[in-house]
């Protein structure tokens, strides 16, 4: 299918070919037939794109402080990577779409295959999006008014803020697209509306929608609002104006009456001034996108509703709102559309944009689902096509399920390097897929993860998605006699760890009856393969004696929303990367961990702990994961002491030794964790046909005393 996309490195805006998406649980997938392109955010992101390195630091000075800590901690080059590979990614645009339901995913109500519906769906031939984020449009409301749903719900959330009652004086400050649906429902809601812009034209059509105006660019509003107001002061500001300048927001100050009411749904500066606000006990306030459940991951993506009796408006129900009112024609979207593309002129669209010539809805048209090509694969032209199974002295065909930043960063360039046939890259929504599978030559990128796992042509399956689907996709991977590399965690649940046991077992019995090369399993454990471990292990093996071994990791701290804290879903960050740290005392001191304990900080969200290990050989380990910590601080501290002697480890790049003879520093220019080498190891296993460099009842030990301790 088609898709429009944007590369944040350079502003290029391009229309690709991609999988299609599949259908989740909780979404709906739809064939998209209009789509809006929102003038302010979109123009916002293609002028990012197109600025300069310089700009974009200007422009985001909070990401410059984090790129600076992280230059201190973990040198330059690595940091220069992780910058180039975030703007490299691929940003999918547009939120404003309708289309026609073609596939209703499990646990979804109300909705049916053939609905038209208006969503926050991106700029793509298939979209699949929750269904908190649809609604159905009613009869007589065409494709290209409904388009217009999301943003006027945008509008409408500002003005539920506002409070606004029957008679009432309001200011909306900025008529672009939003401010002109505002000016439309605040008069339907019997409100006096004055207009502020600087464009003729849309003063002028503010006007038709029943609003008084002030040119900006020849008048003063403050006496004009003061003589709007009847002298008393105006009750509300709307500012929908998008500008760097604090003015808005002190223009709207001036005018107000006491006690009034100032909401943001635009972009403006906030330099606010005390005196404005001070004297007649104005209220301020920023208005949060389409309305309550923005932003709540239980809302839009786990499809929880909020209690109609204690949350009247919702997204959803703002989006049925404004149809609402565009069925009863009190909203008029028709002259709010200035121009119409198909999608394969996409990229005029977007040059209209950014250039100077006067736009307001440039809507884009899609051919209809007949004429659509959808598939959830798709070719890259690329790749190294091979006949043979895997056998010793091959190296393997893989498959990668997931193209996140650390996949596309990290994992798929070690197994390129390690000579591995790329054939399939798999995503949830394909876009990444697409963009990585061209970037690092796969054969194909796809959508469909089951489909890629049980290609003929594939041997290795490697995992990198979301935690909570790491056990599924391995169970699935084994039961097609596959080899598997998961990124950890392996499981977050101790019943997925013996489901998994079991799944090898009955492989490497298969395997064993058919006489075939045993599949291999690997998580990825990299920290145990990185040079300075390695050097570490190999002066440690000199030595036959107990070992305490310490490590304090400044994994700094990560909001409780965030997908990782969740524990269905990412397992907690004990699960999810402490596991790293367990595996690396397990293997510093060589011994199965017999007893464990863990202490947890007061108030914190258990990620803030101090874990303490008990080996077979009488080694202690003591895991100090602290996420209280400041980000300067480099994350990771490593020492080990025995018999006299010690070793210390600072993040990954300098290795000190006290009492060792002949060694006393292995230091690096830059930091290597061993991503590499531990694929490397993995490949060279499969090729040779060899165990794996880590046996899978050591991944599982490691796995349950994590489970465990979390």
């Amino acid at each position: 299918m088609k898709q429009i996309l944007q590369n944040l490195s350079n502003g290029e805006t391009t229309l690709a070919d991609v999988p299609s998406p599949q259908v989740q649980t909780g979404h709906l997938l739809i064939h998209t037939s209009t789509t809006l392109v929102s003038a302010g955010t979109e123009r916002m992101m293609v002028d990012f794109g197109r600025a300069n390195w310089l700009s974009k630091a200007r422009q985001q000075p909070d990401k410059v402080r984090m790129v600076l800590d992280k230059v201190r901690t973990d040198g330059l080059m690595p940091t220069i990577e992780a910058v180039r590979s975030k703007l490299d990614q691929p940003l999918a645009l547009g939120y404003c779409n309708v289309g026609e339901v073609v596939t209703v995913g499990a646990g979804v109500e109300g909705f049916e295959v053939g609905d038209r519906v208006a969503s926050n769906g991106k700029h793509a031939e298939v979209v699949c999006v929750p269904k908190n984020l649809c609604a159905k449009i009613p009869g007589g409301v065409g494709d290209e008014s409904a388009v217009f749903t999301v943003l006027a719900a945008i509008g409408l959330q500002g003005i539920r803020l506002v409070a606004p009652t029957l008679g009432e004086c309001v200011v909306v400050s900025g008529l672009g697209l939003i401010g002109l649906i505002t000016v439309q429902l605040l008069h339907a809601q019997g409100c006096r509306v004055l207009g502020l812009d600087f464009d003729s034209e849309r003063l002028a059509m503010a006007r038709r929608f029943g609003a008084e105006t002030v040119d900006l660019s020849n008048a003063d509003p403050l006496p004009v609002a003061d003589r709007f107001s009847r002298g008393r002061g105006v009750d509300a500001v709307l500012i929908t104006a998008s500008t760097k300048s604090s003015e808005p927001v002190h223009q709207a100050a001036q005018m107000c009456r006491k006690r009034g009411r100032i909401v943001l749904v635009g972009v403006t500066g906030l330099e606010l001034s005390r005196a404005d606000f001070y004297e007649k006990e104005l209220s301020f306030q920023v208005s949060c996108s389409y309305g309550s459940g923005r932003y709540d991951p239980a809302y839009e993506e786990g499809g929880q509703d909020y209690p109609v009796g204690l949350v009247r408006w919702t997204e959803q129900r703002n989006f049925e709102a404004v149809l609402d009112m565009l069925a009863s024609r009190a909203l008029d979207a028709e002259p709010l559309i200035s121009h119409r593309f198909e999608l394969d002129q996409a990229a005029k669209a977007y040059d209209l944009l950014a250039g100077g010539e006067a736009s307001l809805g440039i809507l884009l048209r899609y051919r209809s689902p007949s004429e659509q090509r959808s598939a959830s694969i798709v070719a890259m032209g690329s790749g190294r096509a091979t006949a043979a199974s895997v056998a010793s002295g091959t190296k393997p065909r893989i498959a990668v399920i997931g193209a996140g930043n650390y996949a596309s960063r990290v994992l798929i360039p070690a197994f390129k390097a390690a000579g591995c046939d790329l054939r399939n890259l798999v995503s949830q929504s394909g876009v990444s897929a697409a963009h990585y599978a061209r970037k690092h030559g796969f054969a194909a990128a796809g959508s469909d993860a089951a489909a890629a796992i049980q290609a003929d042509d594939v041997d290795l399956v490697v995992i990198a998605t979301r935690h909570d689907s790491h056990a599924e996709y391995v169970q699935q991977a084994l039961a097609a006699d596959k080899h598997v590399f998961v990124e950890k965690p392996l499981c977050l649940s101790i019943e997925e760890l013996e489901a998994i046991s079991a799944a090898h077992a009955a492989a490497v019995e298969r395997a064993r009856v058919a006489g075939r090369v045993e599949p291999q399993l690997m998580v990825g454990f990299n920290r145990r393969f990185a040079p300075h471990i390695r050097k570490m292990q190999s002066l440690l093996a000199t030595v036959a004696a107990p070992r305490s071994i310490v490590m304090q990791i400044n994994a700094g701290a990560i909001p409780v929303t965030h997908w990782t804290q969740d524990r269905a879903i990412g397992g907690g960050r004990i699960i999810g990367e402490g596991c790293h740290f367990i595996d690396l005392a397990r293997h510093l001191a060589g011994h199965p961990i017999v007893s464990a304990q863990c202490s947890s900080l007061a108030d914190s969200t258990a990620d803030t702990v101090s874990i303490q290990l008990r080996h077979a050989d009488g080694s202690i380990s003591s895991i100090h994961y602290f996420a209280n910590g400041h980000r300067a601080v480099a994350k990771e501290r490593v020492e080990v002491s025995c018999a006299g002697r010690m070793l210390q480890l600072d993040n990954f790049r300098s290795l000190r030794g006290y009492g060792w003879s002949g060694f006393k520093r292995l230091g690096s220019w830059r930091q290597d964790k061993g991503q590499g080498a531990c694929v490397q190891a993995f490949v060279d296993a499969i090729g040779a046909n060899q165990p794996g460099p880590i046996s899978v009842a050591e991944l599982t030990e490691v796995s349950r005393w994590a489970i465990e301790l979390a």
